[in-house]
């Protein structure tokens, strides 16, 4: 038997869905599976180009390439009379370690501290151990145990990644489930239909899996780099991304349900008229991800394309897997607050003052709130006193936005809650110098090592400076010598995350550079975070341009118009500043950091500017589709009441499940989950619902410039005839 075109039509749906359960059940688990091919190895995300990157590739000849430091710190019990012995069990307790499994080399002598109070040894370790580093430094602390009359604690950074992969331990199934709640009970809310929020967070799952798995094999291919938080970021953004997708197409297929009783055309119509805002927000948020590949710094130059993936699996989601269940569902998938047959009650006639924001013409007319009836009322009645008012506050905070200094978070903030390297090294600053054990890594030619040593000794912030020998420990003996050059130990009075660490780090270079004949090279912890934030400021000079350049050619395609697009640029841009100028005051005064990231100034600026340029693009794609309707000051009015309700709600998802970024107890993602949770509710809440209407309310036809809407007559045509009900009888919603 012949299937009729109808039945044909029905296939489409059918196949999608098959098609999608299949991606569900195969690539689902991939979602819990990157951290197989994730590292947290801090040395493979450094500036590719910076000097302490050429240090870690020298360093190998010394076979001390990419150790991780673990320091061990013995706190003497009661007056330390016996220091001696301690010191000599200690010491004998380290070289025990010697050949243990992920320990490199010869551990360091354990020294006593000046005060007598403390001893301190050194115990390089593997940084690949990945996983099995938190039982490196497990055994470490086991033997270190052996000294009697002491307390035993492990500092350094060996000590800081351990703790960071017991962080990230588990995180996939919480942060996801944490996510996935907080956006069910959302959607339950704004929906008020049982089955409709667990059909999106379906869609959204499925993407996540999809694009885990592209991810899995990529990396799996060393094409691209994982860490947690990188893993942790590109969750989050799937779900955030995909229900905001979600919302604006079941907004709009619920418009046409309750205007045609078919739902194959409820949701052709509803695709077509919002798959191409949907298309131009991902390709925004798509394009300023990947414009991170112009960073220096790997893991920026890994997030990009992760991100990148992530966005079009949730976009091919959205347009493909939530239709498909549409139709097969149709009304049913709203139930039970689902929409009315145009049957039974035409969409009514909805006021702002004098001008009508809804009419009864079938397909074209849009449904708001009383709220945003209410908030179109105020834009369309004194229009320039909202934007001035709106622009006052956002400059007002935008004001402090130069008081966010990016300089790194230092060791002891690294975590939002006490753990046990943080401690490990506030008692370490307390007897030791504050780079001790974390030292600066000179590499120089070796007939120039006395004069570079010399040097290093003599740089204002340097405690000590010695060649290291064949022993692999700085002083004791003759300068260990490979293909003709040296390293040089240099330990700062700071510590090594420290801005004044930095600043020495700095003064060492201009000194050892200075050493004819040297060429030297300054490396080591410090001067990574050092490098890292220089590359951060360049990389922020260069890609922020870049990104807002997408965002406007993606603007003017969409919009067709130059002033237009210009205009919401610089919204967002003046609502990223804004956003920068609260979480200074939040982060310093609220949270307690004295520091933040280097990268989150970049990123916050690639999520929040990428991200929140999508609910003006759905906006003003609403408000163009009907301005060529009905002229522009009623195509505003129309378009705020018909989007307001569902981009709000797609605001409200979004920073909920970036706040959701919050359960991991790293301050780089505490700071990251504010600036873009905040950012995007000040986005929604007042940009795109007042600023920018009030903004383009006011200017006019000219806003479109040089668009044929800037041509249009300035007044409005005449408001359609009053809707019916069936049987005459006149209803006004």
């Amino acid at each position: 038997m012949s299937l009729t075109p109808r039945r044909a039509l029905w296939l489409i749906p059918v196949v999608l869905l098959v098609a999608w359960l299949g991606i569900g059940g195969t690539l689902g688990p991939y979602a819990g599976r990157l951290g197989e091919v994730s590292t947290n190895d801090q040395a493979a995300f450094l500036p590719r180009s910076a000097e302490s990157t050429k240090v870690v590739a020298q360093q190998r000849a010394f076979r001390q390439a990419g150790t991780l430091p673990a320091i061990v710190v013995w706190t003497v019990d009661g007056d330390g009379s016996t220091a001696a012995a301690r010191q000599s069990a200690a010491t004998g307790a380290l070289a025990l370690l010697t050949g243990a499994p992920g320990v490199v080399g010869h551990a360091s002598p354990a020294l006593p501290s000046r005060d007598g109070k403390a001893l301190e040894g050194v115990v390089q370790l593997r940084p690949d151990l990945g996983k099995q580093l938190p039982d490196a430094v497990g055994r470490l602390r086991t033997a270190a145990e052996r000294v009697p009359g002491t307390t035993v604690q492990i500092a350094g950074p060996a000590a800081s990644q351990a703790d960071l992969a017991d962080a990230f331990a588990g995180i996939d199934g919480l942060l996801l489930g944490v996510a996935l709640a907080t956006v069910l009970v959302i959607l339950l809310l704004v929906y008020r239909s049982v089955l409709l929020p667990f059909l999106i967070i379906l869609g959204a799952v499925f993407a996540l899996g999809l694009a885990c798995a592209v991810v899995y094999v990529l990396a799996d291919h060393d094409v691209v780099r994982v860490d947690g938080q990188v893993q942790g970021i590109l969750s989050i953004l799937v779900i955030g991304a995909a229900t905001d997708y979600a919302l604006l197409l079941t907004a709009r297929f619920r418009e046409e349900l309750a205007l045609s009783a078919d739902r194959f055309t409820a949701v052709r119509a509803a695709l077509r008229q919002s798959w191409g805002a949907i298309v131009a927000s991902a390709g925004t948020v798509a394009l300023g991800l990947l414009a991170l590949l112009l960073s220096d710094l790997t893991n920026n130059r890994s997030l990009g394309p992760v991100g990148a993936i992530g966005v079009v699996c949730a976009v091919l989601s959205s347009l493909t897997f939530l239709p498909a269940v549409l139709v097969l569902l149709g009304r049913a998938a709203y139930w039970p607050a689902g929409p009315r047959p145009a049957g039974a009650v035409r969409t009514g006639a909805v006021r702002t003052g004098d001008v009508r924001t809804g009419d009864a013409r079938t397909g074209d007319a849009p449904t708001g709130s009383g709220i945003w009836n209410r908030v179109a009322d105020l834009v369309d009645r004194a229009p320039r006193k909202v934007w001035a008012i709106a622009l006052a506050g956002l400059l007002a905070c935008a004001a402090f936005s130069p008081t966010l200094t990016a300089k790194g978070v230092p060791l002891d903030e690294l975590f939002v809650n006490d753990v046990p390297s943080v401690a490990a090294q506030q008692t370490l600053g307390r007897h030791f110098p504050g780079g001790s054990g974390n030292p600066a890594v000179i590499i120089a030619n070796a007939d120039s090592v006395t004069r570079v040593t010399a040097a290093a000794r003599a740089t204002d912030g340097v405690a000590s400076a010695a060649a290291v020998t064949e022993s692999g420990r700085p002083g004791g003996g003759a300068p260990q010598i490979v293909d003709g050059r040296v390293r040089v130990d240099v330990t700062m009075r700071s510590a090594a995350d420290s801005d004044a660490a930095k600043d020495t780090v700095a003064r060492l270079r201009e000194a050892v550079h200075a050493v004819p004949g040297a060429d030297a090279l300054v490396g080591g912890y410090t001067a990574q975070q050092y490098d890292t934030r220089q590359t951060a400021e360049h990389d922020r000079t260069l890609i922020v341009p870049v990104v807002l350049a997408i965002i406007l050619v993606i603007l003017i395609g969409l919009l067709r118009s130059l002033l237009m697009p210009v205009l919401l640029v610089a919204t967002v841009a003046l609502n990223f500043l804004a956003t920068l100028g609260i979480s200074s005051l939040v982060f310093r005064h609220g949270f307690g950091f004295t520091g933040t990231d280097a990268s989150v100034p970049l990123y916050g600026f690639v999520f929040l500017v990428a991200l929140g340029v999508d609910y003006s693009i759905f906006l003003m794609s609403r408000v163009r589709e009907e301005s060529l309707r009905h002229g522009v000051r009623q195509g505003v009015l129309r378009g705020l009441v018909a989007t307001g309700g569902v981009i709000t709600s797609a605001g409200v998802v979004l920073a909920a499940t970036f706040a959701a970024l919050g359960v991991i107890p790293l301050a780089f993602l505490v700071q990251i989950a504010f600036i873009v949770a905040f950012g995007v509710l000040l986005d929604t809440l007042v940009v795109r619902s007042l600023l920018v209407p009030a903004l383009v309310r006011d200017i006019g036809r000219r806003a479109w410039w040089p668009g044929a809407l800037s041509r249009e007559p300035e007044a409005d045509p005449e408001p359609a005839p009053e809707p019916e009900a069936r049987g005459g009888e006149r209803v006004e919603v």
